[in-house]
């Protein structure tokens, strides 16, 4: 596995860990600040929605500019917006930072996807080099789900809030090495 690869299994694993922490307590989380099924439900399509528009926009960009920069601004910006939701008072604050994190997984997950695919040198193993990242976020994910729910219950959403933004200004400052592997 060269370094490239291995750089952006490492930083992705260490940013779904972060991300993964809040999984399904996004609910209790929303329930807790006021928001109602309604809201819940608005404050998730606002993400699907805000990063699945920008997703192709950013696409066409990254093809023109460094996909790297692109990624780290996605991943900067995510953890930003993670730190965020500690201010959150009302559901029309989780729909302001649910939009911010739409925008930074635009920035992030198609440039980290070009730049995951661009640097497999052994085109004979594509599917497996594939199957082993989208196998190891959903363990990590699976993992840190686990974790979260721990912090949560056994100290508080700020607590969760704080590790996880945390945890992703790690997994932005590892993947910094990128950029020297360009």
């Amino acid at each position: 596995m060269n370094k490239k690869i291995k750089t952006l299994l490492i930083g992705g694993n260490i940013w779904y860990f972060g991300e993964g922490m809040f999984g399904p307590l996004f609910a209790v989380f929303a329930d807790k600040v006021g928001g109602n099924i309604l809201d819940i439900t608005w404050a998730w399509a606002t993400y699907l929605i805000v990063s699945g528009v920008l997703v192709i926009f950013v696409g066409a960009l990254a093809d023109k500019v460094s996909k790297e920069k692109l990624m780290l601004a996605g991943y900067g910006l995510n953890a930003a917006f993670t730190f965020c939701y500690v201010l959150v008072q009302s559901p029309f604050h989780l729909f302001l930072v649910q939009g911010g994190l739409g925008v930074a997984a635009a920035l992030a997950v198609p440039t980290w996807n070009a730049l995951y695919d661009m640097s497999q040198k052994d085109k004979t193993k594509k599917a497996y080099t594939w199957g082993l990242a989208t196998g190891q976020f959903q363990i990590i994910t699976g993992v840190a789900i686990v974790i979260g729910g721990l912090i949560v219950s056994n100290f508080s959403f700020t607590a969760l809030f704080l590790t996880m933004g945390i945890i992703q200004v790690i997994a932005m400052i590892y993947q910094l090495r990128i950029l020297k592997l360009v």
